[in-house]
């Protein structure tokens, strides 16, 4: 049997608890009058829920109980939903949002619940569709909801649920089917042409680029039966056949050489004809040339001066180059427009470092290849993903726009808070050569017994047994022909050993705790632990890269860069290393999902996070301590390892073993339980977690 209901006085004395309710000289009568009368599993879900929200503010949670209350029963097991939505435009756009969002998501709950059970929700096959995308070539693109399927070329928009279909499979394959259209859409060109001089010679604009994307939608749908075979065979069964009088545009679209301006071209031939409508078509997507080409205008520029700067770098470390010369030297750099050498352009992209290879990637995308004009490096300057000002603080960072913005996952509400946190990767500040200096002379001894442990790890090769021939003789396998032979069998041919040299193909990204808790000690150790790392690493020859992460709250997350996967361990990453700091606060879900996508654009076969840290997730504030940062950290890891990409946590936090575990499983951490040991342990779980 179950649980009886709560009574009223009950009710009001709950409510009082989670929101002070006698404080505010608010009464809770009329609320606990109402939700009475509900089942106790809905009463139960909206105090909870209530709970939930007052965390965030407590006005929000007295919202949340004053309208959920007339409505727990009507929407039952559709609570969940309601209420997120509420939290969701809380988070938004404040709290005088919340009432119209809440009572537009009970009207669509109500709609929905009048229909049969076919539709599929965005939220379901969200995580779903972001690691489809994420194994199609091409730039990253980010997903999210609008009342219409459409792409500006850097997010694919998609309806908020789908009823389209028969059945809730055929509303998966439908949404599936959408956004592999609006990545056709950025992959193949879709927004390489300009469609406004044809445009504007329609006295009806959106019938025009209702034409254009049918045309559009023909051409892609031929490219994608070249690269996505079954996707194309599922577009078909979902269109049916085009119309008669499309026959001919459908051939000459279907050619490999077409593009846009093909498409276009049959836009203006439908003009000359008498256009008429479009065919209503479920698969067909919206449109929008305008906002699609300013964001890409913008992005080439960006991309452009991005490759340029590391073209620079490439040119002025090519011993073969004008004033250059094969050591650290650092001969001076290219002058604006000097052409790069060719020979500098025909090796392999990776040459580059990982953001210019994205930018080089994305670039040839946008302009179907790469004008030679871009191959010129931009002049004087180091690279960077964006020059900042030397003297720039980080007060002048966060006035600025953020370089990235990042979704948190908020598990009370088991869903996603948009674009929650803004993060600012900054250069990390310069510390002295003598800090540096004094480390290398008083570790001396450990450096080079480190050193010489990490070049017989490097020059070990994997003995494969029983071959045809070979460095060494098999002695087990002479053993076991001798006996054949003695025995009258025929012995094997297979004699001997070969030694193949095991070739290493890893990256690994460093994250190094900045926050105020890592002050003194744990600084020191953590500085220390670099530098020995840094030396033995090099003797490896493994690609590396160092950040170290910090914040105060989600509107300030701070990354900053010691050492990219393309610099080398020269003078000015030592310098960086020794100006490592404690900062601020821990917010790691954020720094993690930054960290992991720059390793993820590495092209090895192995990718680790190491995390060297003193302590929990941690913010400013209540919201981010205990639970809800553990698993927003740990969600971030789960998304890391989807990737492909193995995480290890390094800690001095003695109490690390109750929430590490849970973040990273229980062979994927350990605990130092002193900070001066920290230097003489990091080199050895180096080894053996690379070795």
């Amino acid at each position: 049997m179950g649980q009886r209901k709560l009574f009223a006085h009950e009710i009001e004395e709950r409510l009082d608890e989670i929101l002070l309710l006698k404080l505010r000289q608010r009464s809770p009568r009329a609320v606990a009058m109402q939700l009475e009368a509900a089942p106790r599993e809905h009463q139960e879900s909206l105090l909870r829920w209530v709970g939930i929200a007052a965390q965030s503010a407590n006005e929000l949670g007295w919202l949340i109980a004053s309208h959920g209350a007339a409505q727990a029963a009507e929407l039952g097991d559709r609570l969940d939903d309601w209420v997120r939505a509420g939290l969701a435009a809380h988070d938004c756009e404040g709290i005088a949002a919340v009432p119209d969002a809440l009572r537009r998501a009970a009207a669509a709950q109500r709609e929905t619940a009048l229909r049969p059970a076919r539709g599929v929700a965005f939220g379901e096959i969200e995580g779903r569709l972001a690691r489809f995308l994420q194994a199609l070539d091409g730039r990253p693109l980010r997903l999210a909801t609008a009342a219409q399927a459409w792409t500006d070329g850097e997010t694919l928009w998609l309806p908020e649920r789908l009823e389209r279909a028969a059945d809730a499979n055929g509303n998966r394959r439908l949404y599936t089917v959408l956004a592999v259209q609006l990545w056709a859409q950025t992959r193949f060109g879709s927004f390489n042409v300009d469609p406004e001089p044809e445009l504007s010679q329609w006295a009806d604009r959106e019938a025009a680029l209702a034409w254009f994307a049918l045309f559009e939608a023909m051409r892609l749908e031929a490219r994608l039966a070249q690269e996505l075979p079954g996707l194309a065979r599922d577009i078909r069964l979902l269109r049916g056949p085009w119309p008669a009088d499309l026959a001919a545009a459908d051939d000459d679209l279907a050619r490999p050489a077409a593009t846009a301006a093909d498409s276009l071209r049959w836009v203006a031939e439908r003009r000359r004809v008498g256009a008429g409508g479009t065919p209503i078509l479920a698969h067909l997507t919206g449109f929008d040339p305008l906002a699609a080409r300013r964001l890409r205008a913008a992005r080439i520029a960006r991309d452009a001066a991005t490759l340029r700067r590391a073209l620079n770098i490439l040119r002025a470390n090519d011993p073969h180059a004008r004033g250059g010369a094969g050591d650290d030297s650092h001969p001076p750099l290219a002058a604006e427009g000097d052409a790069v050498p060719a020979d500098l352009l025909s090796g392999d992209i990776q040459a580059l470092p990982p953001d210019a290879q994205a930018a080089a990637q994305s670039l040839a995308q946008d302009l179907d290849g790469m004008p030679p004009e871009i191959l010129k490096p931009a002049g004087p300057g180091a690279w960077q993903p964006e020059e900042r000002d030397a003297g720039e603080t980080i007060v002048a960072t966060v006035a600025g726009k953020p370089d990235a913005i990042y979704d948190e996952w908020d598990y009370r509400r088991a869903a996603w808070r948009r674009d929650w946190c803004q993060l600012y990767e900054t250069e990390g500040p310069a510390g002295e050569d003598a800090w540096v200096d004094e480390v290398r002379r008083r570790h001396a001894h450990l450096i080079r017994s480190i050193r010489r442990r990490f070049e017989a790890l490097r020059g070990e090769d994997k003995a494969e047994r029983r071959q045809l021939d070979g460095e060494e003789i098999d002695l087990d396998a002479q053993v076991e022909a001798r006996a054949d032979r003695q025995s009258g069998s025929e012995p094997s041919p297979r004699l001997f050993v070969h030694r193949r040299r095991i070739e290493r193909s890893l990256a690994v990204m460093f994250m190094v705790d900045m926050s105020g808790s890592t002050k003194g000690w744990v600084n020191d150790a953590e500085r220390e632990s670099l530098v020995l790392l840094c030396e033995a690493i090099e003797a490896l020859g493994d690609r590396y890269a160092i950040y170290g992460f910090s914040g105060w709250t989600r509107t300030r997350c701070d990354i900053y860069h010691i050492k990219t996967f393309g610099e080398r361990y020269d003078a000015a990453t030592r310098r960086r290393i020794a100006g490592i700091e404690a900062r601020d606060y821990t917010r790691m879900g954020v720094a993690v999902r930054h960290l992991s996508g720059l390793l993820q654009r590495q092209s090895t076969r192995h990718k680790l996070l190491v995390t060297l840290s003193d302590g929990r997730p941690d913010d400013h504030g209540d919201e981010y301590r205990g639970r809800y940062g553990i698993e927003d950290t740990r969600r971030a890891l789960l998304e890391a390892r989807e990737k492909g990409i193995r995480s290890y946590c390094v800690t001095i936090d003695r109490h690390g073993a109750d929430y590490l575990p849970q973040l990273y499983g229980p062979a994927h951490y350990s605990v130092i339980d002193d900070a001066r040991k920290l230097p003489q342990k990091i080199a050895e779980i180096y080894r053996k977690l690379t070795g």
